[in-house]
């Protein structure tokens, strides 16, 4: 019977997308890891791979095709000793969640997760093993490498038990799971598994009255300006934020950028937002209380600073995020910025660069905005407003001189984080930033 390749969802907010471009025809033979085509979703374009071998019987949506929706059959694989006489009267309705699985590993939303989870009393299949090697996907053994995943613990759901990259996101978000469960206190029920965001209402509801508008042209809206809206909309309506502002001398910090910027090697060139990277991990390492995640079970304090740092693309933007920002000096947090920007603005960055992050950075300082709040990307507890350094007039040993000044601004979840948690953690960022030689030790 043929597999059926079903359009996967590549973003946790994804319900449909555009096949942008088939990578294979129809005859041609694949293996487990090839990519096969190129999908457009809300956030970007990204490679599908094949999680199974065979060829390519059927194509039945086109390049170019939009609102194809998540699940849908694009295409239909003949397995080994299959010939085009298999397809005659082959099924290709949409496949739920829970049968065939989709020919690329992708993030799923959580109801997904739940519909794919084996029935009550039924055993999950084991991942397929060849002697000592796990049966998995390419993609699968990358992330997991990564994140220091056993392949050997984690249970298959792909096609005969294989281990593809849903399988491995569920491992690792176990681990967080636990840990809220042994943080509740012990009157409180089993903890619950912590969502990766508030769920969306099912509607906007935003009706506006139009009457008297002057002729205008109708942009509809694309499927990432429908994201950005809902989630900032829930952002605002859920999280109580409130916002500490402090004012950053620049001297020093401009004067250090030019000396290193002179010394470094060909091709590095550090931003004064690498410097506030930089700080910004460092000060959430001395204040350990401000990199966390709410839950309704527990507080999730992260061990590791991965800083989401906005980068605005066409019709819209998108965080792409520095992993353990905490354990990288200027140069590497310089270069993999420059790296992760330029994929963002083409719309070619993998899931595993923009997802998750355990505080943001958002900087307007390059356009000249000399002050500004930004909204809390949620689960996360805070972010961190930059503004645009400009010489103001300071009172210095009792005179007035002019300095340097960048205004920053750190809106923060009063759920996650008190007051007197985030001052801490602003004294510790206004500290690194007036003094860049401390990041350099």
């Amino acid at each position: 019977m043929p597999v059926k390749i079903l359009m996967p969802a590549l973003s946790p907010t994804m319900t449909e997308g555009t096949l942008a471009k088939w990578l294979v025809k129809e005859g041609d033979t694949v293996e487990s890891g090839d990519v096969i085509a190129e999908i457009e979703t809300d956030k970007a374009t990204m490679e599908v791979e094949a999680v199974d071998e065979g060829k390519i019987g059927k194509i039945l949506v086109s390049e170019g095709s939009e609102g194809v929706a998540v699940n849908e059959v694009i295409a239909l694989l003949l397995e080994e000793g299959e010939d085009a006489s298999a397809l005659d009267g082959a099924d290709t309705s949409a496949a739920s969640t829970g049968g065939a699985a989709p020919a690329a590993e992708a993030p799923k939303q959580e109801e997904s997760k739940s519909e794919s989870a084996p029935a009550k009393g039924q055993a999950p299949a084991a991942p397929v093993s060849g002697g000592d090697r796990v049966k998995a996907s390419p993609l699968a053994r990358r992330i997991a490498a990564n994140e220091g995943v056993d392949l050997g613990k984690v249970e298959g759901s792909g096609p005969r038990g294989r281990v593809v990259k849903r399988d491995v996101e569920a491992a690792m978000s176990s681990k967080p799971a636990d840990k809220a469960a042994s943080a509740a206190t012990s009157s409180a029920p089993a903890a619950e598994k912590p969502a990766a965001a508030p769920q969306a209402p099912a509607a906007s509801g935003w009706n506006p009255d139009l009457t008297g508008l002057p002729e205008y042209e109708e942009i509809p809206n694309s499927s990432m300006r429908k994201v950005i809206a809902r989630r900032l909309t829930q952002s605002k309506q859920q999280v109580p934020h409130f916002y500490l502002t402090v004012d950053c001398e620049l001297d020093n910090l401009l004067a250090t950028r030019k000396q290193l910027n002179e010394k470094a090697g060909e091709g590095v060139k550090v931003s004064v937002n690498d410097f506030v990277i930089r700080a910004a991990s460092i000060a959430l390492k001395r204040v350990p209380a401000a990199n966390a995640v709410w839950t309704d079970a527990a507080i999730l304090q992260c061990k590791q600073q991965d800083i989401s740092v906005a980068v605005a693309i066409d019709g819209g933007l998108i965080t792409p995020v520095i992993r353990n920002a905490g354990g990288k000096g200027l140069a590497e947090i310089s270069t993999e910025m420059k790296a992760l920007a330029g994929k963002a603005r083409e719309g070619k960055l993998k899931p595993e660069e923009f997802q998750g992050g355990t505080f943001s950075v958002s900087n307007l300082g390059m356009f000249g905005i000399k002050e500004f709040s930004a909204i809390i990307n949620p689960p996360q507890g805070c972010i961190l407003a930059v503004g645009a350094g400009e010489q103001r007039a300071v009172v210095k040993d009792g005179a007035l001189a002019i300095a340097t000044v960048m205004s920053c601004t750190l809106s923060v979840d009063h759920r996650v984080v008190d007051g007197a948690v985030g001052a801490e953690f602003m004294a510790e960022f206004k500290k690194l930033i007036e003094d860049p030689l401390s990041m350099l030790l």
